[in-house]
This record gives C-alpha cells, structure tokens and sequence, in this order.
C-alpha cells in the first residue's frame, strides 16, 4: 500500500513539474498567457486518461506556473481550477473507458480533450476581462477555445497516442 501512494505521488510531482517547465517556455516564447495563449503543458490534460496522479499534478502544475509567471490573482486561482475541473473531466472520460469495446475505447480516447477544452473556454474569458481588462470577451471565448484546441486537441492527442502503449510501464497500477 505505502508503494502504491509514493508511486502516485512521485507521478504527481513529476506531472507538476513538467507541466510548470513547459509553461515557462510557453512563456519565454509569449505564448503562455493573455488572450491568445498556446500552453505546451496543457498537452499534458490528456494524462488524466491514463492515471489518476495526473489530476493532482496538473492542478497544482498550474497553480506553480501561474504563480511564476507572474499570473494575477484571479488567473492563479479560477486558471487553475479551471485546469483542475478539465482534469477530472478527462479521469472521468478514461475510467468510463475501462471494460468498453475497442471501438468505443478510440471513442472515449478522441474526446478526452474536451473537457479541459470546455472548462477553458468557459472560466477563462472573464478571467481575462475581470483581471487583465482583455476585451471583447467574445475575441477571448475564440482565441482562449483555439488554443485549448491546439494545445488539448491535437498536441494532446498526439501525446496521449504515443503515450498509451506504454501506459503500463510509465503508470504502473
């Protein structure tokens, strides 16, 4: 048992972790925030699909990232659940995939994205009004959707298939 919860929570950690650095290149390049943003870390909101560790480790990832950033306040707190609600979402997606069928298994896989997507497009925007004045708030809900797309969508994706084959060697249960 005391394995089990040191192995979730170095996942966690490292999870955390990656997703901070990630977000600090994002950042370096000017890409990590404001109202068009592609976070390479928001990749990693796919990883709920694979391991449970992974909703703790992106939630607090975030929150760091936010935090050295030099994100506001609101950002730091409503980004980050924002984070946190997609990464469940996306847990939620992977457990109801066990047991399923092939075919509805790739079903499940191809919308994994989708919550962090959703949860970001819609707790983002009113960040950006409210706490960087970004207006129009509709440019935001399609540049913030964009990205999530770009970022979860199809960098996630293509993570989450290079990942899953090797899911029992990288997430031990």
């Amino acid at each position: 048992m005391k394995n089990k919860n040191v192995l979730y929570l170095t996942q966690a950690a490292m999870i955390a972790a990656l997703y901070v650095v990630l977000t600090m290149i994002a950042n370096a390049l000017g890409i990590a925030s404001g109202n068009i943003q592609v976070r390479f870390s928001e990749a990693l909101t796919v990883l709920p699909f694979l391991t449970p560790a992974a909703v703790p480790g992106l939630f607090i990832g975030c929150l760091i990232a936010n935090l050295v950033t030099g994100a506001m306040l609101p950002d730091i707190i409503f980004g980050s659940l924002a984070t946190l609600i997609g990464a469940i979402g996306t847990w939620m997606l992977g457990k109801a995939a066990i047991g399923k069928d092939e075919k509805q298994k790739k079903l499940f896989t191809w919308l994994s994205p989708l919550p962090p997507i959703l949860a970001n497009a819609v707790i983002i925007p009113p960040v950006l009004k409210y706490a960087y004045g970004i207006l129009p708030m509709w440019f935001s809900v399609i540049t913030v959707t964009a990205g999530e797309i770009i970022s979860c969508g199809i960098f996630g994706l293509i993570l989450l298939a290079a990942l899953k084959k090797y899911k029992n060697q990288l997430f031990p249960v």
